[in-house]
């Protein structure tokens, strides 16, 4: 069973009514702190919300920051991490979020302790570039009961963000629409999580080693299909397919990291099992991909905006798709298929191999990435946390 589907996230908002309710309630009554900013990430310690935090407090200023943790787990290593901590469902969280004078997330107001969020500043470090449809601009965002009323509730939750930072004016197009925001706040400063890509490859490949496994200096190849919202994904290899890699890794000196979506619904083990040039690295293992992503060589993926990151490094991109036509009818994207993969498409693991082999497509998929990388990114110093940070303070009036 899928471990999370809009479906189930809007039914779930919407039983949450009261706790809403009493969260706008008490928010008449605290007064925030605006030297306290609260920090969360959906999908775990990293992204954006990583970045900013690692910044702010490099800036030794005296405020005070608090990453808010999704369970016990994450509690224990933010605090390994040299975080200070909390847990976002206690009491402590929910107080937290109700003083701070900032909050910023990555995925939505249920980073942090959603019930306290009214009349913060709120900061929304989106999760990637957009290529399929977000939020307003997606049907499947209001997929379940009383659509009507989630789309209001989605309107009300996004009129409350004061700030957007995106990677390029393509992007701030996507996500003005997608949270149905005015211009000024959706400023084009580049991507905080996209300066994780830019650091050292010899670091990010000592990362990715101690998650997978010794990799020696073997062709990294990164496979990372995406959500489907509950559905299987198609690209699971067969038996006889998992045979064909295995065999086509041994001949390449490559490995291929197999990065199932942290939602999807696709089991991969067999592929470990068919060969040791195979590895899995899934999500409870390395949350937030983007700090390995220069140790890797070749991507390959299917509608995941993790093209976008990888695009900064000029390295090529293989688009595995075989449901293309279905895919762009039931969730739709913000431009063609064919412009985001450059027509390079395949459906089978066959073609896929065989695109692999071949130097002269190898170097037009690296050329298009580099198009991907200059339609699609403003900036590529690393230098976007930081030009988030000072657009931050100067929206809530110059504090150092």
């Amino acid at each position: 069973m899928p471990s999370f589907t809009f479906a189930r996230g809007n039914a779930t908002k919407l039983l949450s009514a009261p706790l809403y309710l009493f969260g706008r309630w008490a928010s008449v009554f605290v007064r925030r702190d605006d030297d306290l900013w609260v920090f969360a990430c959906g999908s775990g310690i990293g992204e954006g919300a990583l970045e900013l935090y690692r910044f702010a407090s490099a800036a030794k200023s005296p405020r005070r920051l608090v990453w808010l943790a999704r369970n016990r787990g994450e509690l224990a290593e933010a605090r390994r991490e040299g975080l200070t901590a909390a847990l976002r469902s206690s009491w402590r969280g929910f107080r937290l979020t109700l003083r701070a004078r900032v909050l910023v997330v990555t995925h939505g107001l249920g980073d942090a302790n959603r019930y306290g969020t009214s009349g913060a500043f709120i900061v929304q470090l989106w999760h990637g570039i957009p290529l399929k449809r977000i939020q307003l601009d997606s049907p499947a965002t209001f997929r379940g009961t009383a659509p009507r009323m989630l789309r209001a509730l989605y309107r009300r939750n996004s009129a409350a963000i004061g700030l957007v930072p995106a990677a390029s004016e393509t992007s701030a197009a996507r996500l003005r629409s997608a949270f149905g925001l005015p211009a000024e706040r959706v400023v084009v400063t580049g991507d905080p999580r996209d300066d994780a890509v830019l650091r050292d490859a010899r670091a990010a490949r000592r990362l990715l080693s101690a998650r997978v496994g010794r990799l020696g200096s073997d062709r990294i190849v990164l496979f990372a299909p995406t959500w489907r919202d509950g559905e299987p994904d198609p690209v699971v290899p067969s038996p006889v397919e998992w045979a064909a890699i295995a065999k086509f890794l041994e001949a390449t000196k490559s490995v291929l990291i197999v990065r199932p979506h942290p939602h999807g619904v696709g089991d991969y083990r067999a592929g470990a099992e068919a060969s040791k040039r195979i590895r899995i690295l899934p999500a409870n293992v390395q949350n937030d991909v983007n700090p390995v992503l220069p140790a890797v060589d070749m991507l390959v993926t299917d509608y995941s905006s993790i093209a976008f990151d990888f695009a900064l490094l000029g390295r090529p991109i293989a688009f595995l798709a075989p449901d293309v036509a279905r895919y762009t009818a039931t969730r739709g994207l913000y431009e063609p298929y064919r412009d985001f993969s450059g027509g390079s498409e395949v459906a089978t693991w066959a073609e896929l191999l065989q695109t692999l082999e071949e130097p002269a497509t190898l170097d037009r998929l690296a050329r298009h990435a580099q198009v991907l990388a200059s339609t699609h990114h403003a900036y590529r110093d690393g230098r976007n946390t930081e030009r988030v940070y000072a657009e931050l303070l100067t929206r809530l009036g110059g504090q150092a």
